[in-house]
């Protein structure tokens, strides 16, 4: 058995799916576990070739039922994930250089690198390919939810990277304007922001979906979208993995270390600083951060782009 770690997010899962695909070319007679959220699950039957989710939290320690043969560790430098996986009694440990973890072999790690490359450069160092460009998830049947919807999604679970409530309601509200069939989305904790968000856009409450989606309705909405708009966040890496056109409005982490590959003109990215966000959690004035006619302007530039690429692609 295989195990890997990455006991993360949403986002955090999508951009290992590269790395994930590569062990799984790479040994396609062993079997493949994730150690993550049990949660995740219906997220790496969409990325495929996982054979089972060990459930754990983060950095808690995973359980496998057997020894790994191998335990690979893309979660993050160590030494505590290391240390952790190296519990688990493998026979090999891949994962960055890590001294405190007495683990002395792999590459060094590099701040300055892309997520989804950081991790297929990992996997390169011990000999396995991984291509980062292979992001695409399959996709679910839009059985429960509506197709072709403009998806505003104004939470993060990091309040530093929340934009304002009133940002998007602005941006919804214009978009509704223009025809589009607008929903707002989020997590069961971010119901009353999302709701706020609709209501200052003069939305009806059934475009509220904050709480009412599973993660494959999620993937399937977002799959079948029209648009997504919102911050940095797992709903943005779906968007990239399933090429809807997005803007995504980043700080204080950087596009360059998480953003969708800049070749691709359907997603837009759009740099702020950080947020200052009071008790309620509704978002306040951001410092550095986009105005809604910045948002508005680049939702025009992603959906040309769109126009564009199908024109070539018919014509």
């Amino acid at each position: 058995m295989i195990l890997v770690l990455r006991a993360l997010g949403v986002g955090d899962l999508v951009t290992a799916a590269p790395a994930l695909r590569g062990l799984r070319l790479a040994f396609p007679r062993r079997r493949l576990a994730l150690a993550a959220p049990l949660w995740l699950a219906p997220l790496a039957e969409l990325i495929g070739g996982i054979d089972e989710v060990v459930p754990t939290a983060a950095l808690t320690g995973p359980a496998p039922a057997c020894t790994p043969a191998l335990a690979v560790n893309l979660h993050g430098r160590g030494p505590e994930s290391h240390l952790l996986l190296r519990a688990t009694g493998p026979g090999h440990l891949w994962g960055f250089h890590c001294p405190q973890a007495e683990h002395l072999d792999g590459p060094v790690w590099d701040p300055e690198e892309h997520e989804v490359r950081r991790w297929c450069r990992l996997l390169g160092w011990y000999g396995v390919d991984a291509d980062p460009e292979d992001l695409a998830l399959r996709r679910p049947v839009p059985d429960q939810v509506p197709v072709g919807v403009t998806v505003v999604h104004p939470g993060t679970k990091e309040p530093a990277k929340r934009p304002p409530a009133s940002l998007f309601a602005e941006v919804a509200a214009e978009l509704h304007r223009r025809g589009h069939h607008v929903v707002v989305t989020g997590s069961a904790a971010e119901r009353d922001l999302a709701e706020r968000v609709a209501r200052d856009a003069g939305l009806p409450p059934t475009a509220v979906l904050a709480g009412r989606t599973t993660l494959t309705d999620l993937a399937a909405l977002v799959a079948h979208a029209r648009l997504v708009v919102g911050p940095d966040t797992g709903v943005a890496h779906l968007a990239t993995a399933y090429g809807t056109p997005s803007v995504v409005i980043f700080g204080p982490v950087p596009a360059r270390h998480w953003g969708p590959p800049a070749h691709r003109r359907e997603h837009r990215v759009l740099e702020g600083d950080r947020y200052q966000t009071p008790p309620d959690g509704v978002g306040a004035e951001p410092f550095g951060g986009p105005a809604p006619g910045e948002v508005l302007a680049a939702v025009d530039e992603v959906e040309e782009a769109v126009r564009v690429r199908g024109a070539v692609a018919t014509g």
